[in-house]
């Protein structure tokens, strides 16, 4: 089983109205549309895992707001400046949500215990 977390961005979601679009008409049934959003689940997941190799580097001014719960952490950053080898850039509003891949575990169905994460993500709140 794998997070949820990448059903949260620009492919994920364009993915979910697509899927949507085909139940609607009647082109796909909604078990199908389920199986296929777990298998891109599993497939970020993994291609993010063993695929990307390139590092950034960043640095936050104020570390706002921290949580941990259900082994997932989250940390909201402000004034934040991200290196790489090539460029720099500044961002005013970071949200960093990172989980345990290796070590997590389910609840009830199946269905994962955190609800974000997968190595994790993050996303520009501004």
């Amino acid at each position: 089983m794998s997070y949820q977390l990448y059903r949260n961005t620009t492919l994920g979601h364009t993915l979910q109205e697509s899927l949507d679009e085909l139940i609607q008409y009647n082109q796909v049934p909604a078990p199908l549309a389920n199986k296929i959003l777990l298998q891109f689940d599993k497939s970020m997941n993994n291609a993010l895992s063993t695929r990307v190799k390139s590092r950034v580097v960043f640095k936050a001014d104020k570390l706002d707001t921290y949580r941990f719960c259900d082994n997932v952490w989250t940390f909201l950053l402000k004034d934040v400046e991200f290196k790489d080898v090539h460029e720099v850039a500044k961002v005013h509003t970071v949200k960093v949500v990172a989980c345990d891949g290796k070590g997590m575990t389910t609840g009830p169905g199946g269905v994962p215990n955190a609800l974000a994460g997968g190595g994790g993500g993050i996303r520009d709140t501004a």
